[in-house]
């Protein structure tokens, strides 16, 4: 959307709208602008879930496991979480012959990797990169 747009859908004129917007890019509120891709015209048409667990856990395995995982092109996400895995990681890959290869030639590869759990997506439902934002009166 244009900043002149923007000022007109939120009632200010387009300097202060504008000056607004660097601030918020300035303090760190908005990290970036993305064009959004679509997988299928790409030849992407996979997208798979893993849960991996590690054999030990200390804060220089943890940190390789970040360095190797960073290097990986078709890991869209990485999330270290709690629960009985230690990483979900999100993954787009061509075909199963991709998956095949990401899972047992990269991720299992991986610093302590020692278990995985896979999904791969039959339908996707929702997918998104906004943030619901409170109105001022559901704050408190």
């Amino acid at each position: 959307m244009s900043i002149t747009d923007l000022a007109d859908r939120v009632g200010l004129s387009v300097t202060p709208c504008s000056e607004r917007v660097r601030r918020l890019e300035r303090d760190g509120f908005i990290l970036g602008y993305h064009a959004r891709l679509n997988p299928q015209a790409l030849g992407q048409h996979l997208l798979v879930f893993v849960e991996l667990k590690l054999a030990a856990k200390s804060g220089p395995i943890f940190d390789e496991f970040r360095r190797e995982v960073l290097r990986m092109p078709y890991v869209l996400e990485c999330h270290l979480v709690s629960g009985e895995f230690d990483y979900l990681i999100k993954a787009r890959i061509p075909e199963m012959a991709a998956y095949r290869k990401l899972l047992g030639d990269m991720l299992l590869a991986l610093p302590q990797a020692r278990e995985s759990r896979s999904y791969i997506v039959m339908e996707e439902i929702k997918e998104s990169l906004s943030l619901h934002l409170a109105e001022p009166q559901e704050r408190g």
